[in-house]
């Protein structure tokens, strides 16, 4: 599968503006990962970035996370994807479905997806509400805040270590690949 393809298939599951600028946001930082971890691989890891919540109005995760993950592997074998890798990365990036990280790239999707949201809430609180204002030494002093966007899981970010990445080199990947695309974002 290559990118258009999955962007064909995120579009046909995902209709919320707020999901598929997220689901942008989140290939963004996997290929900025990529580019450090898997430098033969930046397509593959950005399209487990965009899918990574293909199932988000597909199934009622709110009530019960544990379908969150493994429906988008139905929806993709569906569309007649079979890709265990994805799969398995698609479910690492929620560990209440019961699949723990094992591989760089499972812990990279665990910590790129609450760390786009992280970034977007400082860029929410900067005036011009733009990501290209905000700084590293912002997002690190927001991370230590715990009440500041409480439901970005400050311990899933921290997990990009077991890549050989540190929380510092995630906080500017997700910088310089979000401000890379900002006006896709709407930010």
């Amino acid at each position: 599968m290559n990118r258009e393809q999955a962007h064909d298939i995120l579009m046909k599951y995902m209709k919320g503006e707020n999901y598929i600028t997220h689901s942008y946001a989140v290939e963004a930082i996997m290929r900025g990962l990529a580019k450090k971890l898997a430098p033969d691989d930046v397509e593959y890891w950005g399209i487990v970035g965009l899918l990574h919540d293909l199932d988000e109005e597909q199934c009622d995760w709110q009530n019960d996370m544990s379908v969150h993950g493994p429906t988008s592997a139905e929806i993709l074998r569906k569309e007649g994807i079979e890709d265990k890798t994805l799969f398995d990365a698609i479910c690492a990036h929620n560990p209440k479905n019961g699949t723990k990280a094992k591989t760089a790239l499972q812990y990279a999707i665990l910590a790129a997806d609450p760390m786009s949201g992280f970034v977007k809430a400082v860029a929410q609180i900067y005036p011009d509400k733009k990501v290209a204002s905000v700084k590293h030494k912002s997002v690190m002093k927001r991370f230590n805040e715990l009440r500041f966007a409480k439901g970005a899981n400050r311990d899933y970010m921290e997990m990009i270590e077991f890549t050989g990445l540190s929380l510092d080199d995630l906080i500017d990947v997700a910088l310089e690949e979000m401000t890379a695309i900002a006006d896709q974002l709407g930010l």
